[in-house]
């Protein structure tokens, strides 16, 4: 298990803007369009297609999923298929979904 402690020597400005990704993935149309994305790159239409929203809106969340780096785009010819910008992405979100199956067993400190 890993023991992490809140480090005094973070880079300045590193604990905001992992709170800004944590808001980013907290929005559940968002959150679902990244998840629709780690299998395998995915273009817009796809993405939109799949979770039954406007690919305009699909296109909205896209583009502040890849400024914050969760996402990245690659074109190939007239489509821009997007997938999860790295393996830490697709970690995180396993490594979340693995905590909220776990049974609450003794946190009722």
């Amino acid at each position: 298990m890993l023991n992490m402690k809140p480090d005094p020597d973070y880079a300045p400005g590193a604990v905001e803007e992992l709170a800004d990704l944590f808001h980013l993935l907290g929005d559940a149309t968002r959150l679902r369009i990244v998840l629709a994305c780690l299998s395998q790159p995915t273009a817009v239409g796809d993405i939109a297609a799949s979770l039954d929203l406007s690919s305009s809106l699909v296109s909205h969340h896209l583009r502040l999923l890849r400024a914050a780096r969760i996402v990245k785009a690659e074109r190939q010819g007239k489509q821009v298929f997007y997938a999860a910008a790295d393996a830490h992405i697709s970690s995180l979100l396993a490594n979340m979904f693995e905590h909220i199956a776990e049974p609450a067993n003794g946190m009722d400190a």
